[in-house]
């Protein structure tokens, strides 16, 4: 959420962003005009209400003094009037609060400064690249072709139990997904992360807290009026510091993640349908980090390099970009994603993506912290990333390192997870 402040004192920035963001910055007068509205409504109710209090501490004096009903019956009158007048200013202020609280929910977090402007992807900016891409002697096979041939990966049973966008893993498909998870953990764990393993359910304020709400309540699935499916493990693990006050020496924050991720909006029709790169249901290991102001774009660079980290280890080479303001994400100020090398697409395919919120989530969630007792509080940063996608990793695991015979080598951090070298 934006602070209404900043946007008094400064429309145009928001009117900049808006349309950086592919939005119709026109909203910002609509709600100017509203906020100016709201403003001087507040100011009369609180006249009228000070009125409204002198007059009655007059009747009590009255009444004290010995003044009889008739005396008073008109200044009661009056008051009578008063309270009309108020109770309707108060049903005026609450439509306007109602209207000003849901533009600032349904409005995205301003970019960093550093993020390259532009209308979509083609925009976003390659930071850097790590290793390369393996030449093959054949032609290679995409991921659901082997896994199929595998009989690790059954996409029709799962079409036939659940329907599109879902996977049933079989055998050392299981395994090779449950190892990925794992080493995913057993890594980030190593690197100072506290792991977490969260509810797969949560309520209609979890996910208002982290952005998901009320702007893309169509794409979330929904098990009742209040409660949703999570998306990411991003939504409770950032929750559980909702309504805190933090603690200076708390800080940074750090929690790994695994859960299962659920999301109706799993890529528009006809690109990514086949194999594992959208599905409605799938697998992840999250990082979060809850920190102060002036750390958070440091903790964004090291997040970055610690699900670069899994992927190295992996062997599985990858690319950075720095997302533009068209591209990014609602809730970020600042995004990079890293993109895996996939075979058969010849081409890099997103497998994490690391963002820095700023105070966007904390307003909303009223995540904040003391640097020391008596010190005013301060909304926290947060921050969030894949580390990572648990089935685009299978994805490329499969295809970056098949062989011609059609079987797999598993990659050498995994073995010992795997308990075999090679999937045939």
């Amino acid at each position: 959420m934006l602070d209404i402040r900043r946007i008094r004192q400064n429309p145009q920035e928001l009117r900049d962003m808006l349309a950086s963001r592919n939005m119709d910055p026109a909203a910002v007068d609509a709600f100017l005009e509203k906020d100016e509205k709201r403003r001087a409504l507040l100011a009369e109710t609180e006249e009228k209400k000070a009125l409204r209090n002198q007059t009655s501490k007059q009747i009590g004096a009255l009444k004290k003094n010995g003044a009889s009903d008739a005396e008073t019956a008109a200044i009661m009158e009056e008051m009578r009037k008063l309270g009309d007048e108020i109770a309707a200013l108060d049903e005026d202020m609450a439509e306007l609060d109602a209207a000003t609280n849901d533009f600032l929910l349904r409005t995205p977090n301003y970019p960093h400064a550093s993020v390259p402007l532009g209308k979509d992807d083609t925009f976003n900016v390659e930071q850097r690249r790590w290793g390369t891409p393996r030449a093959f002697a054949w032609e290679p096979k995409p991921h659901w072709d082997i896994g199929t041939d595998l009989k690790i990966l059954d996409f029709d049973a799962a079409a036939k139990i659940s329907g599109a966008r879902f996977t049933v893993y079989r055998g050392l498909g299981a395994r090779l997904e449950r190892a990925i998870i794992s080493f995913f953990l057993d890594t980030h764990i190593a690197a100072g992360y506290e792991e977490i393993l969260p509810p797969y359910m949560v309520t209609r304020a979890t996910m208002t807290g982290t952005g998901q709400l009320p702007k893309f309540e169509e794409d979330a699935y929904k098990v009742d009026a209040n409660t949703f499916l999570i998306p990411t493990a991003e939504v409770p693990v950032t929750n559980l510091y909702r309504d805190m006050m933090l603690d200076g020496a708390q800080l940074p924050i750090r929690h790994c993640a695994y859960s299962a991720c659920f999301r109706s909006e799993a890529g528009s029709a006809g690109r990514d349908t086949r194999g594992l790169i959208r599905q409605h249901q799938f697998n992840k290991v999250e990082m979060v980090k809850i920190v102060k102001p002036e750390t958070s774009y440091d903790e964004l660079e090291s997040m970055t390099a610690e699900a670069e980290k899994v992927l190295q280890l992996l062997g599985l080479p990858y690319r950075v970009v720095c997302l533009s303001t068209g591209d990014m994400g609602f809730s970020a100020a600042k995004t990079y994603d890293i993109e895996v090398w996939m075979p058969s697409y010849n081409r890099y395919v997103e497998i994490s993506s690391c963002s820095n919120c700023e105070d966007f989530q904390a307003r909303r969630a009223n995540i904040r912290y003391r640097e020391a007792a008596g010190d005013k509080p301060q909304f926290c940063h947060t921050l969030n990333g894949s580390g990572v996608a648990v089935g685009r990793t299978v994805a490329a695991v499969l295809e970056n390192y098949q062989n011609e015979d059609g079987s797999v080598t598993v990659p050498e951090a995994l073995r010992a997870l795997m308990h075999v070298d090679i999937i045939r």
